[in-house]
């Protein structure tokens, strides 16, 4: 006698990064959409020596009250949360069923990664930051790009019209859910959808500001730059993400992107890696571009990337980030330091500081996209584990 399959999928295939089913899914990826590995190569792994310092019981003031970090991971759907000092682990902590060798969703964090690459691709003199788009992407002649520098695409500053609305599924970001794969059409809906993430860039033919005028976040941007990276190069995402950081960061595992139909890896949110991994990328933009004496992105990428402009900025982001920037696809929480973050929907995060040696990641699974009390208290949490290490 046979059984027959569950009728319905233990994870719906529209709602995987919803509440609850995010919580599982963030580290089970490669169990709900296609992906594209991305290799540690064969090199040694870097070390991270370990220097243990109790964290648990650190204190600070958040806006609902005094909370120790122990209560901020448990309160904050954390999944891994680990910290470096001058390179050496500190505190690492799992939940919700994460172990060190699950590869976790990194959401938008992904995006510095495809940053760092172009900033490895321009020292080489494959592309310049400020040339023009269509001198690399000619196709995007017809589109609302024509015109934009690369630099622009960068710190997200192009004109082009693309609605982020993140709990709109019929957003131009919806449409970016549908085709990369990661979403199916809206049930019913009979429009004709992008079939590809290169499609929809395609098809971004409107802009609603002229290039360079204000910083305005779309994830499509890090796509595109993606694309160009590929052109230029001639090969895929993954394969120069392996190659140009990956191995050189030595990482412990393997990671992988999801890809769309036609096998493109999503550069704006599809990337997935261990806790470590993230942290040893956070510690080399600490580092000035340097992990074990490798320079894996040139320094002087790194320090234009800490040199945004807060004039982009506008009330929306200040709300958050009152001295906030963006720069190469990092955020920068205060453009008067030097400390860059990684940000990516649903609580992930990396932070990077060179001047007191600390790097901080912390992979989550919130219940919602975007959450500002959540943001504050994670950014008040941090400055309690800074002062607590600077002044141990």
């Amino acid at each position: 006698m046979t059984t027959a399959a569950p009728h319905s999928p233990r994870i719906p295939r529209a709602d995987w990064d919803r509440p609850p089913h995010n919580r599982w899914a963030f580290h089970h990826i490669r169990e709900i959409l296609p992906t594209a590995e991305v290799w540690r190569g064969s090199g040694p792994v870097s070390a991270l020596p370990r220097r243990p310092f109790r964290l648990d019981d650190v204190r600070f003031q958040a806006a609902r009250g005094e909370l120790t970090i122990r209560q901020f991971l448990d309160d904050s759907f954390t999944d891994g949360f680990i910290v470096l000092k001058d390179g050496a682990i500190v505190f690492e902590r799992y939940m919700n069923g994460m172990t060190e060798r699950s590869a976790h969703l990194s959401q938008s964090v992904a995006k510095s990664l495809t940053g760092a690459l172009i900033g490895i691709l321009s020292h080489r003199g494959a592309l310049d930051p400020n040339g023009l788009v269509t001198d690399y992407l000619p196709e995007l002649k017809a589109t609302g790009y024509d015109g934009a520098t690369l630099q622009q695409i960068l710190d997200m500053s192009s004109g082009v019209a693309y609605d982020e609305t993140y709990t709109d599924p019929f957003s131009d970001v919806g449409q970016t859910d549908v085709a990369s794969g990661w979403k199916p059409k809206p049930a019913g809906d009979t429009r004709a959808w992008p079939r590809s993430i290169w499609q929809q860039i395609l098809g971004l033919k409107q802009c609603n500001a002229e290039h360079g005028a204000r910083f305005n976040y779309r994830s499509i941007e890090t796509d595109v730059l993606a694309f160009v990276a590929e052109r230029v190069t001639g090969q895929r995402l993954p394969q120069l993400i392996s190659a140009e950081i990956w191995q050189k960061l030595g990482c412990e595992e393997n990671s992988y992107y999801t890809v769309d139909a036609e096998g493109y890896a999503l550069a704006d949110g599809g990337f997935n890696a261990t806790l470590r991994d993230y942290a040893r990328f956070g510690l080399m933009i600490a580092q000035d571009g340097v992990i074990d004496g490798r320079q894996v992105v040139p320094a002087a990428w790194i320090a234009e990337t800490r040199r945004g402009d807060p004039d982009q900025f506008d009330a929306d982001y200040r709300a958050t980030m009152p001295f906030g920037a963006y720069r190469n696809q990092f955020w920068l929480p205060d453009y008067r330091g030097r400390a860059t973050n990684c940000l990516g929907v649903f609580g992930q995060w990396i932070h990077a500081d060179p001047d007191t040696g600390i790097v901080i990641v912390k992979l989550s699974s919130w219940p919602d996209f975007l959450d500002d009390a959540r943001f504050v208290e994670q950014e008040a949490a941090c400055a309690a584990v800074k002062r607590a290490l600077v002044h141990a």
